[in-house]
């Protein structure tokens, strides 16, 4: 028994047009809130001193030391960070005196992978660095360590985004105590 009655008819196309917009709404606010993809960060966690040798003669003023830190990538997508090989370098007072390499690594969805670094950190000369004398005198050095991972972040094996995560922490390494101390990481 078919009617053709065109109430009926309206009712259909208007409950139709009706779950399309809903699946519309709902397929883009899932886009927004959870496809949503975030830089992953990248700190360090950890830092030890080894073998720190610091030359204050007035000629030519030097330090040399080994920095072993544990990085962390956290990574909050619900996708994996894929990043590539990279460098982080430590400076003293805006000049370059180590490095460490950041061999290339898959973080998992929602998840922190942690790696151990080594930087050999030497100076040699500090002619250009005039508070390099009254920071030894007082017994801290403040290093900076800065790295920038680029990679792709990857959801549901479909979706690739280029992201990439920066660190930029600040440490004061107590000459005497042999310590690093204030370590922070923005």
């Amino acid at each position: 028994m078919r009617t053709n009655d065109p109430r009926r008819k309206g009712k259909i196309v208007a409950c139709v047009i009706a779950a399309v917009i809903a699946q519309t709404a709902i397929i883009l606010l899932f886009m927004l809130l959870v496809m949503r993809i975030r830089n992953p960060k990248v700190r360090l966690n950890t830092v030890s001193i080894e073998n720190l040798k610091l030359n204050t003669s007035t000629t030519s003023p030097s330090f040399s030391m080994q920095l072993h830190a544990q990085v962390a990538v956290k990574n909050t997508n619900f996708g994996h960070f894929k990043f590539e090989k990279t460098t982080a370098m430590i400076s003293y007072r805006g000049v370059d005196v180590g490095s460490a390499d950041i061999v290339k690594a898959k973080v998992r969805a929602l998840s922190t992978k942690r790696m151990n670094v080594t930087a050999s950190v030497s100076s040699k000369k500090f002619s250009s660095v005039p508070q390099f004398r009254s920071d030894v005198n007082s017994g801290i050095l403040t290093l900076n360590g800065h790295a920038k991972l680029s990679g792709k972040v990857r959801l549901f094996k479909v979706f690739k985004k280029k992201k990439s995560a920066g660190m930029n922490c600040t440490m004061d390494v107590d000459t005497k105590a042999k310590v690093i101390k204030n370590l922070k990481c923005k």
